[in-house]
């Protein structure tokens, strides 16, 4: 099994938005502090039944006028994306030899735009996503959360994940994704209220591709939760069981907004778990 990060542009985020201050979504927008230029991580597995996908990235339609819409606070204050036509993940995606037309399967760790703007790249998948999240992003509804249904192709009919109520170390519940059980799916809820992750289990270590649990390694470590996640109790808990697992086995934490997780990746580099947690 390979693994190899896709990494489809950059955003600027609030540091309100990477770190929770008091104020929640309004010290978001008030917040004058922006992040440097972070990366637009998507995932590649290349496994023996199959090709799969975590998380699509950004699309460079995001820099045309009206993609966004104008009347959504958030967009229009606290994130900036950097996303040429080269960044998108079907180019980059061909640099591993992999067109996307045959990726087997792909797994949305949530709707944000920054994890399914590449969606339309992938007609033939079969796509996995949280349900909550994909019954929270349609409509009004959905558009007011921050969601971008309007965008989804015509042909979008995802496969809603169903966990199965068997435990995944320090997770009560999990679903498999391969028959051999290497690539598993748990609940890592808190972003979003269905925000999901996947572990890829190499035999030597446990490849957690974390979507947005956390903006960074360090901020996991701390127990930190980001500033927009609806859910801070959630996010703590989800961040507990993350640790815990790198308690008891060797974990690669790859948060999506991680600068450093692409040479984690590489590298191996395993988490380490503070004493005081």
């Amino acid at each position: 099994m390979e693994i190899h990060p896709i990494k489809t542009g950059s955003v600027k985020v609030k540091k309100a938005q990477q770190s929770r201050k008091t104020g929640g979504m309004l010290r978001v927008l008030t917040d004058p502090g922006w992040s440097e230029w972070l990366p637009i991580y998507a995932w590649l597995i290349k496994h023996p039944e199959g090709t799969i996908v975590v998380d699509t990235g950004e699309t460079s339609r995001t820099a045309q006028p009206g993609y966004f819409p104008r009347w959504h606070p958030f967009f229009r204050f606290a994130a900036i994306m950097k996303v040429s036509r080269d960044d998108e993940i079907d180019r980059q995606l061909k640099r591993y030899g992999v067109d996307p037309l045959d990726v087997d399967k792909v797994i949305l760790t949530h709707l944000h735009t920054d994890h399914i703007g590449g969606i339309y790249h992938f007609p033939n998948s079969k796509i996995l996503v949280p349900s909550t999240d994909y019954r929270e992003a349609k409509g009004m509804l959905g558009k007011l959360k921050g969601f971008l249904p309007q965008h989804w192709e015509s042909w979008f009919n995802p496969t809603e994940i169903t966990f199965q109520n068997r435990p995944y170390h320090s997770f009560d519940q999990s679903l498999p994704v391969t028959d051999d059980g290497s690539v598993v799916i748990v609940p890592t809820p808190g972003h979003t209220h269905g925000h999901v992750s996947v572990i890829a289990d190499t035999g030597n270590e446990k490849i957690f591709q974390a979507g947005d649990t956390s903006y960074n390694q360090e901020l996991l470590q701390k127990m930190q939760p980001d500033g927009v996640g609806p859910d801070k109790k959630q996010m703590i808990e989800t961040h507990k069981k993350i640790l815990r697992l790198a308690e008891s086995d060797p974990v690669v934490y790859l948060p999506s907004h991680d600068p450093e997780s692409a040479r984690r990746l590489k590298n191996k580099e395993v988490l380490t778990v503070p004493a005081n947690v």
